[in-house]
């Protein structure tokens, strides 16, 4: 899996590998559907963020909530509880300092509704665990891969709490 991307349209200053925005206050987690990437990403991310940051994932379709998320969550003691896969464009609030896309159609979706706004974006493109097959526990381990590669993205951006 490749680590985090700087989006082209950020000034330079930004690119730099883990280099800390100044007071975000608000991060957007984007991918398809918010039922893997975005959610995991969302739940690690308050996890390790100070809780003055607003943090949120959404996606771009719709999704549905997937077991084996919950499943490496709740190895990490994390839980998204009673939470449901949400719209962008069903989100109360469309400006974020920071919106972190996991996929390709999530990155261009945000680039499209961020093109008269300042808002960083960051491409982070991450594998998607819900292609791979074989036995329950190959599935598993896909999911848990993508689970420890988004933590280290996030201490890498973020820093860790």
């Amino acid at each position: 899996m490749a680590g985090p991307e700087r989006s082209a349209s950020l000034p330079a200053s930004q690119m730099d590998a883990g280099k800390k925005s100044p007071t975000l206050r608000s991060i957007l987690f984007l991918c398809g559907r918010n039922s893997i990437r975005s959610p995991m990403a969302e739940l690690i991310a308050r996890r390790n963020l100070p809780s003055t940051t607003f943090i949120t994932s959404a996606g771009v379709r719709t999704g549905v909530r997937d077991p084996f998320v919950d499943a490496v969550l709740a190895e990490e003691n994390l839980s998204l509880g009673d939470r449901m896969p949400q719209l962008f464009n069903e989100l109360e609030d469309s400006y974020f300092d920071l919106i972190i896309t996991l996929s390709p159609e999530a990155h261009h979706q945000a680039l499209e509704l961020t093109r008269t706004q300042a808002v960083e974006v960051e491409y982070w493109p991450t594998f998607d665990p819900s292609v791979m097959e074989g036995t329950r526990e190959q599935i598993l381990d896909a999911y848990r891969e993508l689970r420890d590669h988004l933590k280290v993205n996030i201490a890498k951006r973020f820093g860790s709490a």
